[in-house]
């Protein structure tokens, strides 16, 4: 592939799966600043080592695998060990009033907090399933485990945050899904 059509397609690969990727980053740093390094650093290498591509998954999911990798990597870092982390990720929806918009905004801070507080392999499963909604396949693929692996995280995720709600009083009693 010529230096052109390389360009072309990695442009192509940014607007599609730049805004994706630098959520899943973030659930892992919560750091915008950190998660923007990380996502750039994976389209370096992915821009770097493109024939290298077998297409043996999708190009979405082959760069999903490649931010989890280069987030682990960034936790075994020593910069993580300096850094602390802040600043919880916020999801944004339109609503039609502004009471309604508060209100679902908490919500989704209540939710997300008790998300971002789940150990790792509850929260990435999590945010993969609900928030970028990918199959539990594709989520599979990403973080190198069995379906049936992705599915108990699911369920055993669903619970904790589950408890975590009805202890702050967000919970009727009725499964998070």
């Amino acid at each position: 592939m010529e230096k052109q059509q390389r360009d072309i397609h990695l442009r192509e690969v940014m607007d599609l799966y730049g805004h994706y990727l630098l959520r899943l980053a973030y659930t892992y740093v919560k750091s915008k600043e950190r998660a923007e390094d990380i996502v750039q650093e994976v389209f370096i290498r992915y821009y770097i080592h493109m024939e290298q591509f077998e297409g043996r998954s999708s190009v979405k999911t082959y760069l999903y695998r490649m931010v989890v990798n280069e987030c682990h990597n960034y936790f075994k870092s020593w910069s993580y060990r300096k850094t602390e982390l802040t600043n919880l990720f916020k999801k944004q929806e339109a609503s039609t009033s502004v009471e309604s918009q508060i209100l679902k905004q908490e919500e989704m801070d209540v939710i997300a907090h008790s998300i971002t507080t789940l150990e790792t392999k509850y929260r990435e499963v999590l945010w993969l399933y609900y928030y970028d909604e990918l199959s539990i396949t594709d989520i599979a693929s990403i973080l190198q485990c069995s379906v049936n692996t992705v599915k108990t995280r699911l369920a055993r995720g669903r619970k904790r945050v589950g408890i975590q709600l009805e202890k702050e009083g967000f919970y009727n009693g009725n499964e998070f899904t």
